[in-house]
């Protein structure tokens, strides 16, 4: 339990609340107490009493004491329990807050999509105060295409299930080892399904403790080596796993990780050598069955080296093999250059940060809260920067081990300015510029924005380029090829966020970024000190654009780091 996660829970305690027709003043109190938790710049570690908090009531206050005691809430339990599960969906149609879900519930016992549909097309919602005509055309088109199914689901939303089905199978003991395959090992964008490769020797007992522990909707199959289940959330997930003997558990995994591309290649090159591919080993001339205990033995009895899951896609990474040793591994990271901390929205303190940082065996690292403007993340003003300034300072007394350095993220305001002046800016050791507002602009203006920060001297780099969430949003659609253009030109640096929800940049101007020799920062822009381990995911998208460790500022030692920020 973190301060941001009591934070969440506190604010979905208010919207249930709202969305059950609660008082408002009792929904206001929660709300005020996220507030006023939020605001503190404190860590959980760090308070002696959350009680004595401003803002935090008698009520909100044992809210929070049961979470800290047991890391749940009852109150939350039982608000899930009264609120309709259609209720909570329909928050995600744009334009219907709780308040207006609440009318609709109370007023015409509306509480899933579907009555909504039917609401609005017999002309019941037009009737009631506050939603007019045009709000009625609004919400029926929103409503046609929240009820289309994706046909892919974004990674993020993919993570959260893996993890889920990772815990399960590491509490049975049956299973001797297990990984995830198909294209979100592949650290693809989207992903149709999920695929599992299971190594038992005892498959029925797997089989039964599946479908046991499982949150399962619809069993597709339940054969002896394959369990095809239809997994219950907000969107329905497919889920294949096969269950296979310890010593095929290789070829398996390597067959069901595809692609279907890398295979028809590498299969070819088997054929040559007198050798037949199949998902549970490899057939020699003479009939036996060649097992392994590493996709790297697997290829090397081709005579290949091993490509990451990342590279196996259509073909012609077999035609890149001379760039394999120059790809980036997680062990290459010495750096985050993009974190959060309590100062502003993050979960944790500054220290907490940057002893999470020891323990990955970081050489350096940079704390970036947010500036002012952004008043709903607890952005810094100039005086706050300033007063953070003399905390860290003492703080690096405190860790030697460790270079810390003192930056933020700075908005690109909407209005083309920068939300700090030059002189604050020199100041500190490292500034990002980011764009959080107003993405409706025209390209003009969002390119203005972006220009305005690619010229100032003190500025080191663009953080999450296109602001676009996968699956959800597409950014504010910037020229990112002039972009790239700019950034080679200015001698700034392009950042690829690895929080799954972004991935920004794509692949395809990561690409272009390293062929124009832009120096690219791979950061976890980190809330807490969970999110740090997001080095991994972008660690393995950077190799689906085969960025080389050269060319990553993340693998840079310090000397050079500091050399390359401080030429201006």
């Amino acid at each position: 339990m973190n301060k941001k996660k009591i934070i969440q829970v506190l604010e979905k305690i208010a919207i249930l609340m709202e969305l059950k027709g609660e008082n408002g003043f009792k929904v206001s109190a929660y709300r005020k107490a996220a507030q006023a938790l939020e605001l503190d710049s404190r860590s959980l570690a760090e308070i002696d009493d959350i009680t004595s908090i401003k803002g935090i009531g008698k009520g909100t206050g044992s809210v929070i004491t049961e979470l800290l005691e047991k890391g749940t809430s009852s109150e939350l339990e039982e608000l899930q329990k009264e609120v309709p599960e259609g209720l909570v969906k329909l928050l995600k149609v744009q334009g219907l807050g709780g308040k207006k879900i609440a009318k609709l519930h109370a007023e015409l016992g509306i509480d899933s999509a579907e009555s909504l549909q039917d609401a609005l097309q017999n002309g019941k919602v037009a009737e009631l105060d506050g939603f007019g005509a045009k709000t009625v055309q609004k919400l029926i088109k929103e409503l046609e295409a929240f009820g289309e199914k994706r046909e892919r689901q974004p990674i993020w939303v993919m993570e959260k299930i893996v993890h889920m089905i990772e815990h399960i199978l590491g509490t049975i003991s049956e299973i001797e080892s297990y990984s995830v395959a198909g294209s979100y090992r592949r650290t693809k964008e989207t992903s149709k399904d999920l695929d599992f490769v299971v190594a038992t020797e005892n498959p029925e007992d797997v089989k039964k403790k599946l479908l046991e522990e499982l949150p399962v909707n619809e069993v597709i199959a339940a054969g002896p080596t394959k369990v095809s289940v239809t997994l219950g959330y907000d969107e329905e997930i497919d889920v294949d796993f096969r269950l296979v003997k310890p010593e095929s558990y290789t070829s398996t995994l390597h067959h069901f990780t595809g692609s279907k591309d890398h295979h028809i290649v590498l299969r070819k090159i088997a054929k040559d050598q007198g050798k037949k591919i199949s998902e549970y080993g490899v057939e020699q001339s003479d009939g036996s069955i060649t097992y392994f205990d590493s996709e790297a033995s697997f290829y090397a009895h081709f005579n290949l080296p091993f490509f990451p899951p990342a590279v196996r896609e259509n073909g012609q990474e077999f035609e890149k093999q001379s760039e394999l040793d120059s790809l980036l591994t997680l062990e290459d990271m010495v750096s985050d250059l993009h974190m959060h901390s309590t100062w502003s929205d993050g979960a944790h303190s500054i220290r907490e940060m940057v002893q999470a940082a020891i323990e990955l065996n970081y050489t350096h690292m940079v704390i970036t809260d947010h500036s002012q403007f952004l008043k709903v993340a607890n952005g810094l003003t100039v005086e706050r920067l300033k007063a953070q300034a003399e905390e860290i300072h003492a703080i690096r007394k405190e860790f030697p081990e460790i270079h810390l350095l003192h930056g933020t993220e700075m908005d690109i305001l909407p209005d083309g300015t920068l939300d700090f002046p030059d002189d604050v800016l020199a100041e500190l050791d490292f500034v990002i510029a980011s764009i959080h507002s107003s993405f409706t602009q025209s390209q003009d203006k969002i390119m203005k924005r972006l220009e305005t920060a690619m010229k100032n001297p003190y500025v080191h780099m663009i953080a999450h380029p296109t602001g676009r969430i996968i699956g959800e949003r597409e950014g504010y659609n910037p020229d990112v090829p002039q972009l790239i253009e700019w950034a080679a030109k200015y001698g700034k640096i392009l950042e690829l966020n690895a929080n799954p929800y972004r991935l920004d940049l794509a692949t395809e101007y990561l690409i272009q970024a390293q062929e124009r020799g832009v120096p690219i920062a791979i950061n976890t822009d980190a809330h807490s000190v969970e999110q740090l381990s997001f080095m991994d995911v972008g660690v393995r998208y950077s190799q689906k654009a085969w960025l080389h460790k050269e060319n990553v500022v993340n693998t840079w030692d310090l000397k050079r780091f500091l050399t390359y920020i401080q030429r201006k």
